[in-house]
C-alpha cells in the first residue's frame, strides 16, 4: 500500500507519486499556501490583496502542475539515477518549467489585447528579473521540498528495517519447552499410534516453514488461519482435553491480505501464559467480524497463575502492532488488557483484498 514513495536506498524516487489524485490535491494546496504567503510578503501598492492573491495563485498552479505532470512522465528515468543525480534533474526541470511559464506570462502581459483591455498592470514589465526572481524562488522551494521528501522516506525506511528486524527475531523466537515438548510427544506417539505421529511431524513442519520464511510480509487471511490451527493442533497432542480453542469466524473474509505470524503467535501467547499454566486448563476464543469495510479478530485467554519465568512476553504483541500500522497506517488498531478473568487482545484494521493491493501497487 506504499504508494507515496519508492523503496530501495540508491533510487532517486524518494519523491512522491505525483501521478496520483492526492498528491496533485495536496500540491494545490502547497501552492496556494505559497501564494497567500507571496501576496502578504509583496503587498503591491498597484493591485488590491484579493487581485493579487488570484493571479499569484494561477501562475503558481500553472507551474506546479506543469512540473507535476513533469515528474510524473519521468519517474521511471528518475529511478536509474542515484539521489543526488536524480535531485539535480528535479531541480534543472521545475526550473526550465519556471522560466517556461514565466516567459509565457511575460509575452501575454505584453500583447497588444491585454493591452487594450487595461490589464497590462497585473502583469510583469522587466522580463529578466521577472524570470530571474521567479527561477530562484522556484528553485529555494524546490529544494526544501526535495529535503522534506527525502528525509521523510529515509524514516520510514528506518521504520521499515526495524520492522524487518522485529519479524526476524519472531520468527527466530522459538520457545526451547514447545520444540521438546513437541518432539517428546511425537516420540511417545510414534509406538502408539504412528498416523499421528506422522501427522505431527508434518505439522511441526509446516509450522516451522511458515515461521521461517521470508515470503511471508503480506498473506491470504486463510493461511494465516490455516497456521494458527497447525499450531492448535500440535498444542493439543500435548495438553489434550486441557485446551479448547473456539473459533467464531465464521464472517471472516478468507481472501483479506494481512501480515504474516498476525495471528498465530497471539493463540501462542493465550496457551502459554493462560491455559498451559491452569491444572483444568481452558478455552481460548477467537472471534472475527466484519463491519464496515473493517476486520476485527479477538483473542480470549482465561488469566493463569503466573509462575517465575512466565512473564508477559510484549514482543509479539508490539510486532503486530507495528507492522499492522505499517500496513495500513492510522486505520489499524492494537489493544490488549486484562479484564476480570481473561486476558483480551483486539486486531481492528481494512478489509483490503489482493486485486486491491494490486491496484494500488501499479499505481
Amino acid at each position: 500500500m506504499k504508494t507515496d514513495a519508492a523503496v530501495g536506498a540508491g533510487s532517486s524516487l524518494y519523491l512522491p507519486d505525483f501521478c496520483t489524485s492526492r498528491a496533485a490535491l495536496v500540491l494545490i494546496l502547497i501552492v496556494e499556501l505559497t501564494a497567500f504567503v507571496l501576496t502578504l510578503a509583496r503587498q503591491n501598492p498597484e493591485v488590491d490583496f484579493w487581485t493579487d492573491l488570484a493571479r499569484t495563485s494561477v501562475f503558481l498552479l500553472w507551474i506546479g502542475l506543469a512540473g507535476a505532470a513533469l515528474l510524473c512522465m519521468a519517474s521511471k528515468r528518475l529511478a536509474r539515477l542515484s539521489v543526488a543525480q536524480g535531485s539535480a534533474v528535479v531541480l534543472v526541470l521545475i526550473a526550465a518549467v519556471i522560466a517556461l511559464v514565466s516567459g509565457c506570462v511575460y509575452f501575454v502581459g505584453r500583447s497588444s489585447t491585454v493591452g487594450d483591455l487595461g490589464l497590462t498592470g497585473l502583469f510583469p514589465r522587466n522580463a529578466a528579473l521577472f524570470l530571474l526572481r521567479n527561477v530562484s524562488i522556484g528553485l529555494v522551494i524546490t529544494g526544501l521540498a526535495l529535503r522534506y521528501f527525502f528525509v521523510t522516506h529515509e524514516w520510514r525506511r528506518n521504520v521499515e528495517m526495524q520492522a524487518t528486524a522485529r519479524v526476524h527475531a519472531l520468527q527466530a523466537r522459538i520457545r526451547p519447552h514447545f520444540l521438546f515438548n513437541s518432539m517428546n510427544t511425537i516420540a511417545s506417539l510414534t509406538r502408539s499410534n504412528p498416523t499421528l505421529a506422522e501427522q505431527a511431524v508434518q505439522d511441526l513442519a509446516d509450522l516451522f516453514r511458515a515461521n521461517l520464511s521470508e515470503q511471508r510480509n503480506v498473506i491470504l487471511l486463510a493461511e494465516e488461519l490455516e497456521v494458527a490451527r497447525i499450531y492448535q493442533r500440535i498444542e493439543e497432542l500435548r495438553l489434550g482435553e486441557r485446551l479448547q480453542v473456539d473459533w467464531k469466524i465464521e464472517a471472516l473474509p478468507r481472501d483479506a491480505l494481512v501480515p504474516g505470524l498476525m495471528l498465530q503467535p497471539l493463540l501462542e501467547n493465550a496457551i502459554y501464559h493462560g491455559i498451559e499454566p491452569r491444572p483444568d486448563g481452558g478455552t481460548v476464543t477467537v472471534t472475527g467480524e466484519v463491519s464496515g469495510r473493517l476486520i476485527t479478530v479477538v483473542v480470549r485467554n482465561p488469566v493463569g497463575e503466573q509462575k517465575a519465568g512466565r512473564g508477559g512476553n510484549q514482543l509479539a504483541l508490539a510486532n503486530i502492532r507495528e507492522r499492522l500500522i505499517l500496513m495500513y497506517g492510522d486505520q489499524a488498531l492494537v489493544k490488549a488488557g486484562r479484564f476480570d478473568t481473561e486476558y483480551i487482545v483486539t486486531l481492528r484494521f481494512p478489509y483490503v483484498e489482493r486485486r486491491q493491493m494490486l491496484a494500488n501497487d501499479a499505481s
